[in-house]
């Protein structure tokens, strides 16, 4: 698998057709079709890809074969790496893409003087829990962000020391 950072507009296009087809699929059994409508229209189109980047994101495709199978986006904050994203279509999960793209930003970390990567993870996604304690990560509190339109973000967090 390649990781490739997200620069072009096809790449951003990119982007936002694989979250279009992964968060259609994945996540309306968890948060809901209209609250999944929601945060894809706000966050994950080409114009709010484009934004998140100018503020300092960085975005990445996982390619496998010369086709885009996932991707991530991650934010330096103070002395850690706030992986905002990670996201791989249904037929290339469970094939240690998520292991590879992990290694792939603690190497980034460690270049960048970071001390650890966090996230946050919806406390009902148990597959993608299953998936961060299985690399180590450990959940180091929670939180509920209000994200507008009456939708909430109801989280836990977790770390990984780099």
């Amino acid at each position: 698998m390649q990781i490739k950072e997200v620069f072009s507009p096809p790449e951003v296009i990119a982007v936002q057709k694989l979250a279009y087809e992964i968060w259609n699929e994945y996540y309306p059994p968890i948060i809901g079709k209209e609250q999944v409508d929601y945060m894809l229209e706000s966050f994950q189109t080409a114009r709010a890809i484009l934004q998140q980047i100018q503020e300092g994101y960085l975005y990445f495709l996982l390619v496998k074969n010369g086709i885009n199978i996932g991707y991530m986006s991650v934010q330096k904050q103070d002395t850690s790496l706030f992986m905002s994203k990670l996201y791989i279509l249904q037929d290339a999960r469970k094939q240690g893409h998520a292991k590879q793209a992990l290694l792939f930003l603690k190497e980034f970390a460690r270049k960048e003087g970071l001390k650890n990567i966090f996230l946050t993870v919806n406390r009902n996604n148990e597959a993608a829990i299953r998936s961060y304690e299985g690399l180590s990560f450990k959940k180091t509190g929670s939180l509920i962000q209000d994200i507008g339109n009456g939708f909430t973000m109801d989280d836990f967090r977790y770390s990984l020391q780099c």
